[in-house]
This record gives C-alpha cells, structure tokens and sequence, in this order.
C-alpha cells in the first residue's frame, strides 16, 4: 500500500495501465459497423482524463482485501457511465462545452446526433460489463453492484443532480420546483452531492461490495465516498474559477451562470470547505486502522491537484 505522494503516483501510474488495457478491449474495435459511433465512443473514451472512478472501484477493493481482476468490469463500467455523461454535458442544449480535455467535444467532431447515441451506446455497454464480473463473485452480490450504481445515476443521483444544475442557471424552459432551492448553499451542496459524489460513492462502494466487505467496512467507505466527492467538485469549481485552460484542458471560468461553490461561497471559503470535508474523508476510514491508508493518500491528492 503507498504511504507517501510519489508511491502513489506509481500506484496509480499501474492501476491506470490496467484500466486503459482493460478498455481498449471492451470497446468495439473502431472499424466495425456501424463504425462512425464506436469511432465516437472511442475518441470519447480515449481523450484523457484521470479515470478517477475506476482507480476508486480498484483502490476499494484492494482497501477491503480483494483482487484487481474481478473488479475490472465494474471499473470499466463506472468510467464509460463517466464519459457518457460528459459527452451528454457538452451538447448544446446543456453546457454548450466546445472543448474537453484538451481538443473538441464529441458532438463538434462527430455531430450532435452521434453524440448523443455515442453517450446512449457507452451507458449501455456499462451495464452489459457489469453482467460479466467474473466468480468467484456472487450473483446477488453482483445483482446489488449493479442496483446501487443504477441508482446513483438516475433521478436521485446524477440524472438528478443534472436537473438541479440546469435550474440552477435559471434556464426559463425549465418549470420551477417547489421550495427549491431555498438557500444557494444547501442547494450548491444538493446538486453536486447528487451530480459528482454519488457515483464517485457507488464506485467506491462496488469495489468494497465485490471484494466481499462487511457492512462496517461499507458504512466508512461510504461516509468517505460523499465527502471526498463533494470535496473533488468543490475544486473542480475552483480551479474553474482561477485555473489555466491550457493546464485544465477546457475553458476556464465556463461555470459563471451555474450554482456553484465558488459562486456562493467565494474561492477562499470553498478551499476551506473543501479541506474540511476531505479530512471529513480520511477520518471515516479510522475503523479499517491501517487498511485505509490508500485511499487516505487518494484524497489528499485529489484536493491538492492543479488540474
């Protein structure tokens, strides 16, 4: 297990490796027919990133005392639902994002139609993978992986978030809900509990589950789960706020009409909220002693990244 910054980064540095192999080979191949969309999902797939929700699904299990192998489908799965939901913020109708990661959006190469079955192909092809987690894993459990991530990117999580993000903006197509939001900061905090931190819990959450963790062990993963990914989004606002585009890979400052904890709190106030709810994080894993100790390294990186 690491214990400092830079064996982490050579942890993470393998885990990736796994991870794009892994890829490479559930995608269909490029050229195979109809080819225009799996060209779509492949340059999605393949523009980057830090693959964030994978190495959670992986690092969990190792966490809990699993193997990386029965994992790998679920991991694969947590990403492409990722990607898909990147390549559906980008369109036009939603953030009109002309760049990500460093080169156009999806729907600028490909067509706003292909993007959106590229998304709707890659959401498919997750749940396809989480039929194939492999023994000795058990079906219900399997069955129960699959139930949690669903939920976390439906109405009550991502799907969910979205909305909120949208009414956010105040976009007047949009019909208004009843008593929300009704404070910015329990709304700001609603949004991204729902849009980032859900996912990023049910991925932690589905590689402790696959690696057989007990019920305590899931309780502080899960605790760890929601604050780490509210802290994660909160510097993604930051560094939207005061990062470099080149640096970022998209525009900076983008997310100026939207609710956000910059834009509620400031970038000083949402640092220090972000802070304090990673240290929120690393204390949750307390009851799994020294166990815990890779993903208490996985948080203090995600709040000191730059990019």
């Amino acid at each position: 297990m690491p214990r400092a910054g830079i064996e982490l980064e050579a942890y993470l540095g393998r885990r990736i490796q796994q991870v794009e192999a892994a890829l490479q080979a559930c995608l269909p191949p490029a050229e195979t027919f109809p080819s225009v969309v799996h060209e779509a999902m492949r340059y999605s797939v393949f523009a980057g990133g830090k693959r964030l929700r994978p190495l959670l699904v992986i690092a969990a299990a190792e966490t809990t005392g699993g193997p990386v192998e029965p994992v790998l489908p679920a991991a694969c799965a947590v990403e492409l639902i990722h990607t898909y939901s990147l390549i559906h913020d980008d369109l036009p109708s939603m953030d009109n994002s002309a760049v990500r990661r460093g080169r156009p959006t999806c729907h600028v190469v490909f067509g706003e139609a292909v993007a959106v079955l590229a998304g709707d192909a890659l959401h498919a092809l997750a749940f396809d993978l989480l039929t194939r987690i492999p023994p000795p894993v058990d079906a219900a459990t399997v069955l129960r992986v699959t139930r949690e991530i669903a939920e976390s990117i439906g109405t009550a999580g991502m799907v969910g978030g979205q909305i909120l993000d949208l009414l956010g903006e105040r976009r007047p197509h949009l019909p208004a809900i009843p008593g929300w939001p009704a404070e910015a900061g329990a709304a700001v905090h609603d949004i991204h509990l729902r849009k980032t931190a859900a996912l990023i819990t049910a991925s932690i959450r589905a590689g402790a589950l696959l690696a057989g963790a007990g019920e305590a062990a899931l309780e502080a993963l899960t605790r760890y789960g929601q604050r780490i990914g509210l802290a994660f989004q909160i510097i993604d606002d930051v560094l939207d706020e005061v990062g470099e585009a080149t640096r970022m890979g998209k525009e900076a400052q983008q997310d100026g009409a939207k609710l956000t904890f910059p834009v509620v709190h400031g970038v000083a106030e949402s640092r220090r909220i972000a802070a304090a709810l990673s240290a929120e994080g690393v204390q949750a894993l307390t009851p799994l002693g020294k166990g815990g100790d890779l993903l208490v390294e996985v948080a203090h990186w995600l709040l000191e990244r730059e990019a």
